[in-house]
């Protein structure tokens, strides 16, 4: 997941190129239309910065699930070592997914500064 959080942050790992490009210079102004471009930009940032947060909180949700079903099974069988390092292992990508979403806000705060 880290790998495509990393592929659909590029919009916000180029935000500054993007708005360079989308702000016409004074030789193209006549061509494009700067207030539509810039709209089109702002909605391309809104729509990944939504399906990022879907994609965390989903894989959150789903992680803690299964934490929550081997929890339960460690509980019946005391002295599985295999089901405690399951459970470990699923705690640990539980936590990195916690902190991908306090990422994507630091990410999502420095584009719109930027944006702004």
């Amino acid at each position: 997941i880290q790998e495509l959080l990393r592929v659909m942050r590029t919009i916000d790992d180029r935000i500054v190129h993007e708005l360079n490009t989308t702000i016409p210079t004074a030789s193209f102004v006549g061509k494009v239309d700067p207030g539509q471009t810039c709209k089109e930009l702002y909605q391309s940032l809104m729509d990944a910065h939504t399906s990022r947060e879907r994609i965390i909180k989903n894989c959150i949700s789903q992680t803690s699930a299964v934490v929550k079903t081997l929890k339960e099974e460690r509980e019946k069988a005391h002295e599985d070592a295999a089901l405690l390092k399951q459970l470990r292992k699923e705690q640990t990508k539980l936590k990195l997914m916690q902190s991908e979403l306090n990422v994507e806000e630091v990410v999502n705060d420095r584009s719109w500064k930027v944006f702004s």
